[in-house]
């Protein structure tokens, strides 16, 4: 599989995520058949941001709901206003109610 063939593979993925819900890297890795690939999500959905149809890449955070990935979007503060800007609330950088609105994208 070619790095652009996974790229996309993950963009599709996420673009299912629903607003309002997030999922880990580790859960994308394992829907596409790459379970040990979390590091490899990362690096497409940083490259995600000239990606069309766009790619909500703020839906995604660590296994524990926290923001790992908050400095790809330009501040400090972005990706958590884009979670709240979907009525997700995240405290000290980690999404309340993780399990509560974890997205599994292996039933989908």
């Amino acid at each position: 599989m070619t790095e652009q063939s996974f790229y996309e593979r993950v963009f599709e993925l996420v673009r299912k995520i629903p607003e309002g819900r997030v999922t880990s890297y580790g859960a994308l890795a394992r829907a596409i058949g790459s379970a040990r690939s979390s590091r490899l999500i990362g690096s497409a959905l940083r490259a995600s941001s000239i990606a069309h149809p766009p790619v909500p890449a703020h839906r995604v955070v660590n296994r524990n709901g926290m923001l790992t990935g908050k400095h790809a979007f330009g501040t400090e503060t972005m990706m958590q206003q884009l979670l709240e800007n979907e009525s997700v609330k995240v405290e000290n950088d980690i999404v309340v109610n993780f399990d509560e609105i974890f997205w599994d994208p292996a039933d989908y």
